[in-house]
C-alpha cells in the first residue's frame, strides 16, 4: 500500500467522517472520470459518482477500524463503481431512458491524465475512438476505462473485476486489440487520401 493510501485509512479508522472527506477529495476525479467514459454523460457520472460515494459511506459506517485500515481505498472505490454502473445498465434496460450518446460527450472529458483519448492528434481522432469504446461490451469497456483511463494497475483492476490479474490482462488486451480493429477502417482509408 502507497503512503497516502496509508495516511487516508489510518485517517478513515481513526475518524470516518475526516477520513471519509479526504477519500472523496482524493478518489472524486478518478470515480467520475471511469463513470464518464464508462457512461459517456457527464450528468449520469455526476449521478453515479454520487451513488458511489453514498453506498461507500454507508459501507463504512458498518466497517470496524481495523478493517478501514485494511482498505485499498482506490481498488474499493472503483469496485462500487464498477457495480454502481453495472446496476444502472441492469436497470436502464429496464426502463430505457433517452440520454447524451457517448460520441455527443467527447468534448465533455474533463480529466487532463493522459490515456487514449487524449493521444488522439486532433478531435476527430478523439471522437472516433469515443465511438469505438462505446462499441465495447461491457466486460471490455470497463477493465480497459480502468487500465487505460484511470490509471489502475493490472492488479487493480482485477480487484475490481473480481477475477485473477491474468484474466485482467487478457480482458484489456482483448479490448485495445478491438479498438484497434474498430479503428483500422479509418486508418486505411486517411493512408488512401494522402
Amino acid at each position: 500500500m502507497d503512503k497516502v493510501a496509508e495516511q487516508l485509512t489510518d485517517l478513515l479508522a481513526a475518524d470516518l467522517d475526516d477520513g471519509f472527506t479526504e477519500l472523496v477529495r482524493i478518489h472524486a476525479r478518478g470515480v467520475h472520470a471511469f463513470l464518464l467514459r464508462v457512461s459517456g454523460s457527464p450528468a449520469e457520472a455526476d449521478d453515479l459518482g454520487q451513488d458511489t460515494f453514498l453506498r461507500a459511506y454507508t459501507a463504512l459506517q458498518s466497517y470496524s477500524p481495523e478493517r478501514r485500515r485494511q482498505l485499498s481505498p482506490r481498488a474499493w472505490l472503483m469496485t462500487i463503481a464498477a457495480n454502481v454502473w453495472r446496476n444502472h445498465v441492469r436497470s436502464s434496460v429496464r426502463r430505457p431512458v433517452s440520454v447524451m450518446r457517448v460520441d455527443d460527450a467527447q468534448d465533455t472529458w474533463s480529466d487532463h491524465r493522459p490515456g487514449p483519448a487524449e493521444r488522439a492528434l486532433n478531435a476527430d481522432d478523439r471522437g472516433r475512438l469515443v465511438a469505438a469504446l462505446s462499441e465495447l461490451p461491457e466486460y471490455y469497456r470497463i477493465p480497459v476505462v480502468l487500465r487505460h483511463v484511470v490509471g489502475m494497475s493490472y492488479a487493480e483492476v482485477a480487484q475490481v473485476q473480481g477475477c485473477p490479474v491474468g484474466t485482467a490482462k487478457a480482458q484489456v488486451s482483448r479490448a485495445m486489440g478491438d479498438l484497434r480493429r474498430l479503428l483500422a477502417p479509418d486508418e486505411e482509408l486517411r493512408e488512401v487520401r494522402t
